[in-house]
This record gives C-alpha cells, structure tokens and sequence, in this order.
C-alpha cells in the first residue's frame, strides 16, 4: 500500500509539471509560480482516499490480474482528477463558511497574499480537470462518459451544497427545518457521489462497463457514503479528537446532523423546547444542555443500532451482487469505514 501511495504521488507531480505547461495559456513565471503554490498547497494534502480507492477499485475489478504501469499511471490520474474536484469543493467551501483551518494549516483564502483570489484559484483547480482528462484519455472509448460523469458529479455536489448553505441560512436558525429526510439529501448530494460513488465509476469506465448497467453498484456506494455521513456526525460529538484531529462543533454551527433530526425525532415537546433553546449558540453551557439532551435520549444507543442495521442491509445488498468482482471492491469500501473511530 505505502508503494501504491508513493507511485500515486509521483503521477501528482506528472500531472502537475504537465499542467504548468499547458500550451493552451502562455504561463508568465509568476503565473506559474502562482499555479504551482496553489496546487502543492490545496490538492495533495489530505488523505487521498478517493484518489487511491481508484486504483484499489480497478485492480479489484481486474480478478487478481497484475497491473501494468500504463494501467496504474491512468487509474492514479483519474484519481488525481478526484483529488481535484474536492480541492476545488474545498477551496470555495472554506470561502463560504468562513473557515479558519483545513488540514491542520490555515484555508487558502486566508493566506495574506491570496484573499479573495482564492475564488478564482478554486475555478482553475476546477478546470485543471478537463485539462487532465483531454491529455491522457483523449483517444480512449469510455474518454465522453469520463468527462460526462465529471460534470454530472460536480452539479450534484454544488446542488448538495446548495440545499445545505439554504436550510442553515444565518440569522434563520429554525430547526423545525430539520428533518431525516432532508439530512439524507443534503449527504446523499453533498457527500455520496463524489466521495463514495465517483471513484468506483472511474474504475468500471477504465474497465470498460457501462455505467448504466451498474445502477444497483451507485445505489449502494450512495447508502454507504450516507452511512459513512451519518458516522462523521456521531464523531463529531462523541468521537476522541486526538483520533478525529479536530473538535466537533456541528452543536455550535447549528449543523443539520443526523443526532439532533434523531434527537428532534425522539423528543416529547419539553425536550424539543430544551433542542429549540440551546441548539446553535457557542456557550458551552448552551453545548452541555444539547449533549444532555442527547444522553437522556440515548443517542448513543440510537446510532449503534443505526450502524448494525446499516452494515446488515449493505451487506446483504453487496452479497446479492452477481459479480465477484464488483463484490469485492463494494466489500472493501464497507470495511474501511466500518465501526471507523476517525
């Protein structure tokens, strides 16, 4: 796996030097420099999941059969592409939210030379993505559906994220807003297709499939990534942050989690009251009322019997699956986030 992960940062600096020079833009040496910063600062910094679980995907989806470099470099760069949309997402994301850290460093935007720049740094990561696709599988059979799922990913996830920044606007802090069934929504747009489902579509168009015929493989990988959604909620609030490297504050944010649509589920009208009062204010008096809230609840109880239930449906719908193949790349993203504790 470490070799996996080194040979696919090395495609990173393929694609980097190959963006850099770009015939279609005559590059200046600060525009360049620019470029290079922008990119080593925002695209190869997190865990690169979704980038690799390509590769991982393909090789499963080959039975065994051993993989050539010119196989690797193309699933490492459709990775890469993936990389890219969620540097892209992630750029603008911190602009709207008006973050302060992303991966342990300050946002982008918040660099003193880069500012409001940063919006337009976000459009050109977005662009790079075509750019990465028209070189290296330009001649291919599958190259219009690679280009048509890009697309059709990133106006589902620009949509999720619509549908979320609408329901939280500030100064409109109504929870009567909130319900299972707009959570489901906002992650099933949001989160699922590029961070679950996109990664898998790359593997099976390099494979040569028909996304079409993989219908039932997209609707599981969504289930999943609303699973994997519903995890990052409860750690959120009960996760260790020494293990999560963060400290949860969806309390605080007024977040549409899943623990308080469960808790407002859950709730005779004292407790709803209780939920109305303290829900999204910062006082960590406010804070301690909501968690509470959500032990006399047992929210706790409430999310494990929500994960076994979860694993058992996947499961049996991943074990339905005709091919073996298919099985096993399913299987293997249900095992990486299974019971996950970050």
């Amino acid at each position: 796996m470490a070799d996996l992960k080194s040979k696919f940062l090395q495609v990173y600096s393929v694609l980097k030097s190959e963006l850099l020079e770009d015939p279609a833009f005559e590059f200046t040496n600060d525009s360049r420099q620019w470029v290079e910063r922008m990119m080593d600062y925002n695209v190869p910094g997190g865990k690169l999941n979704r980038g690799l679980s390509v590769i991982d995907s393909y090789q499963l989806l080959q039975e065994g059969r051993e993989l050539t470099e010119d196989e690797i470099f193309l699933a490492s760069a459709l990775g890469w592409c993936i990389e890219w949309l969620q540097a892209f997402f992630l750029v603008l994301d911190d602009i709207m939210d008006g973050s302060h850290t992303r991966r342990g460093q300050p946002c982008w935007f918040r660099l003193p030379k880069v500012g409001m720049i940063a919006v337009n740094d976000g459009v050109v990561l977005r662009n790079h993505i075509p750019r990465i696709l028209r070189k290296h599988f330009r001649e291919k059979p599958y190259y219009v559906d690679l280009l048509d799922l890009f697309n059709e990913v990133e106006f589902q996830t620009a949509s999720g994220q619509m549908i979320d920044l609408i329901t939280t606007i500030e100064g409109e802090k109504d929870l009567s807003k909130y319900s299972l069934s707009i959570h489901r929504r906002i992650v099933q747009y949001k989160t699922a297709y590029y961070s679950f489902y996109l990664s898998v579509a790359c593997a099976l168009l390099m494979s040569g499939e028909e996304l079409e015929n993989h219908i039932d493989v997209k609707n599981l990988l969504i289930e999943m990534g609303i699973y994997f959604q519903v995890q990052d909620d409860y750690l959120d609030c009960y996760g260790n942050p020494e293990t999560i490297g963060k400290i949860g504050t969806d309390i605080e944010d007024f977040k549409c989690s899943w623990l308080v649509v469960k808790a407002l589920e859950l709730s005779n009208e004292e407790q709803k009251k209780i939920l109305y009062e303290n829900y999204g204010k910062a006082d960590t008096e406010n804070v301690a009322k909501v968690k509470a809230l959500y032990k006399e609840l047992d929210i706790e109880g409430v999310f494990a019997d929500y994960e076994s239930k979860s694993y058992e449906k996947l499961t049996s719908g991943i074990e339905g699956h005709p091919s073996k193949a298919v099985q096993a790349v399913l299987k293997s993203f249900l095992g990486k986030i299974y019971k996950r504790q970050k």
